[in-house]
């Protein structure tokens, strides 16, 4: 259903269908008026289409299905007589309208007078103040007067703004029968008074704060207007179709002549788009206002609706939550439009505009010290997206409020907030598989007071211990996310400083993939909180755990206890303690010890036995050498001219003799080697001999060289 608004002579606004985005399923209409004036002969021309000779009293309950009213919606009709119903059950049928119907008579200057006198003190009365019923005045028996009752409506609308408008109509020659109904049900889906304020002629706060967000949503490029292909956009996500080119122009020529700063570059301002919901409001067609705010979100008392910020997410309990890939594009845009300098990271103002479409600041001071920041503080890309990273792994319900205000599923034309969240599988399937997808690692860190264990967390962010002596006690963060490579993969490695208690620990303190358990090598019963923590809570388990050696810049002491903590690393098969320091003079920390705790996170089931990637030593230069592309090729290339030849050599009819496949043809045809030097020896015997006593040499010397160089590390 096309529907035009008329905003000055042969000027048109053209939207598209309606979208009906109303949750109720039914809703009642409760005409209330004096005796004789019409009001049952209004019901019964309704249903039948003519007008009534003999009218009882009172008429029956009535269900108008929802296909044949213009909302789409049900309407159950209930009519009130004076002569055979009591109070009480009047103000019970109050209690269940959701739309109230007052008649009255045109030619009936008492009945017009009892409206105010008497019915509208009676249903204010039986009505809650915070969930008024909104009003229609029906002024019935039109066909009996030849001038109108609205000068004398018009002050009475004026005064009580629960009602939403008046309808002249008359029974008997089935004026406007349809229209009445018809505005009761907009009364009811699409009400003006959340919106309007008539005494001031404007929008309500409310209503101007919901429009701006949206405004502020549908800006892209956060350039302050809307230009052609964002107004579009914006008008396809509302009704569904693009406006033609001709009504674009129409619409910001509308807007120029009423509003000076309404139309910038040739595209709307926030002004512009408010004086245009304004406009539609006044011309009666609010019901496109509400259209917009139910699409991005907003329930009947303008406040974002809880099924659209908090969208059903099934999260099983061993299971992670992390953002897809589409989730960080869109958050990547985010940061972007916002980043005016250019300058990859988010100024303090820059910040709250990015947060003005919030109700409230979600980041607090402690942000800067849970993410990387730049030389002034302010929270970079990088920090940026491993905030966003760290609430969706520790509360994935404020992650997808977070998405709702800024517009998730509306940019991203996603059904909600949820499709931009992966559930991971549980951890003992990656267990089992020896492989996992997870992008996101967690690592506890516990050790004693005055361990070390702030300054670990702010060294993962490239602190030194310099720097942290400026954060302020009560900015502390007791988490710190950042990103790390293992293997070349980007992973984010969240650490988590768990509070020194022995006596209690929760799910969430034991709660990891890995176990960082931290002594201060100058303190000598340091030490002792660790190796408690570690058989109270970890000896039995399965979760790795690693020891580090927390300011090894200092002179190391013999720590107080049972064995060295060497000695107990060894016991309980853990790699060898690791040195750590964050008093690194100008210099920012070493970042070896994260890359080591996220690929043992990422790989518990290895047990190995060097914790290196440095590239450089034995370990990774063997490890570098079996993964090789060369030495993949040259053992294929072997494996397919050993066959060869096994086969060649055998008779056709020996049991043994298995065909050559026509890849292994293929395969050794492009190898250089095979084609010039095994081609040349295929028939010597010797040769083959010499190759086999040659590949179990190599073997053998591979095997003690692994025992001798590798294994005592």
């Amino acid at each position: 259903m096309q529907h035009v608004l008329q905003i000055k002579e042969n000027t048109s606004i053209q939207s598209t269908p309606l979208l009906h985005t109303h949750t109720s399923s039914l809703f009642l209409c409760l005409p209330l008026f004096s005796a004789k004036v019409g009001k049952t002969s209004l019901i019964m021309s309704l249903v039948s289409e003519e007008f009534p000779e003999v009218v009882p009293y009172r008429a029956e309950e009535i269900t108008i299905p929802a296909d044949v009213t213009p909302e789409r919606v049900p309407t159950h009709i209930v009519d009130y007589s004076e002569a055979e119903q009591t109070d009480e059950q009047l103000f019970q049928e109050i209690s269940k309208a959701n739309v109230i119907c007052i008649v009255y008579a045109v030619n009936n200057k008492k009945s017009i007078e009892k409206v105010t006198s008497h019915w509208i003190p009676l249903i204010t009365d039986n009505t809650d103040k915070d969930n008024r019923v909104p009003l229609i005045l029906v002024g019935n028996k039109s066909d009996l007067v030849e001038h109108s009752s609205m000068e004398t409506i018009l002050p009475i609308m004026n005064q009580y703004s629960d009602i939403e408008t008046c309808v002249e109509c008359s029974a008997k020659n089935l004026k406007n029968i349809s229209e009445l109904f018809y505005y009761a049900q907009k009364a009811v889906l699409h009400p003006t008074g959340p919106l309007y304020c008539p005494e001031r002629k404007d929008m309500k706060p409310l209503c101007v704060k919901a429009l701006t967000r949206i405004f502020k949503v549908s800006d892209l490029d956060n350039d302050g207007i809307l230009n052609d292909n964002q107004l579009n956009f914006f008008q396809r996500t509302c009704f569904n179709a693009p406006l033609a080119p001709q009504a674009l122009e129409d619409v910001k020529n509308v807007v120029r002549k009423n509003v000076s700063d309404g139309v910038r570059d040739n595209g709307l301002t926030l002004n512009g788009f408010l004086f245009l919901h304004t406009l539609f409001i006044q011309r009666g067609r609010h019901e496109t206002t509400w259209t917009v705010l139910r699409r991005f979100g907003y329930d009947d008392d303008l406040e974002l609706h809880q099924d659209y910020l908090f969208p059903q997410l099934k999260v099983p309990p061993d299971a992670t939550t992390e953002l897809n890939h589409d989730a960080y594009l869109f958050l990547q845009g985010v940061f972007d439009k916002h980043d005016k300098d250019r300058d990859c990271a988010l100024s303090p103002e820059e910040l709250k505009d990015l947060f003005d479409v919030f109700p409230y600041m979600p980041w607090g001071a402690d942000v800067s010290n849970t993410v990387c920041t730049n030389d002034k503080g302010w929270i970079t890309y990088q920090g940026y997206l491993s905030q966003w990273t760290l609430t969706t792994y520790l509360d994935v319900q404020r992650c997808l409020e977070y998405l709702g205000y800024l517009g998730y599923s509306i940019v991203a034309e996603q059904e909600s907030q949820a499709a931009g969240i992966t559930v991971t599988r549980d951890k003992k399937i990656d267990l089992q598989k020896r492989q996992t997808q997870r992008s996101v690692f967690r690592c506890n860190v516990f050790g004693d007071v005055c361990s070390g264990k702030s300054g670990f967390l702010q060294a993962f962010l490239g602190r030194n211990l310099m720097s942290q002596k400026n954060i302020r006690e009560e900015h502390r963060s007791f988490y710190a996310i950042s990103t790390t490579y293992v293997y070349g993969q980007e992973k984010y490695l969240l650490l988590h400083e768990v509070f020194p208690d022995n006596d209690y620990m929760s799910d969430a303190d034991l709660a990891c993939d890995i176990v960082c358990l931290l002594y201060d090598v100058s303190n000598p019963y340091s030490f002792e909180y660790c190796a408690k923590v570690f058989k109270q809570y970890f000896m039995d388990s399965k979760t790795p755990c690693m020891m580090i050696a927390a300011k090894s810049d200092l002179p190391e002491v013999k720590q107080q206890y049972g064995c060295t903590p060497l000695e107990f690393c060894r016991k309980h098969k853990m790699p060898p303690p690791q040195s750590f320091t964050c008093n690194t003079a100008a210099a920012a920390p070493s970042r070896d010890i994260y890359t080591k705790l996220t690929t043992v996170a990422m790989y518990p089931h290895a047990r190995l036995r060097c914790m290196c990637t440095c590239n450089r030593c034995t370990f990774c230069l063997c490890q570098n050498l079996l993964n090789s592309e060369l030495l993949q090729t040259v053992r294929t290339k072997l494996y397919a001219a050993v066959f060869l030849c096994c086969s060649n050599h055998l008779p056709p009819s020996s049991p043994c003799h298995v065909p050559i496949p026509a890849h292994l043809y293929l395969d050794i045809g492009s190898s250089i080697f095979v084609s010039v030097h095994v081609q040349a020896d295929l028939k010597s015997s010797t040769f083959w001999l010499r190759a086999s006593v040659g590949a179990a040499m190599f073997a053998v010397l591979g095997i003690a060289m692994y025992r001798v160089l590798l294994k005592p590390r």
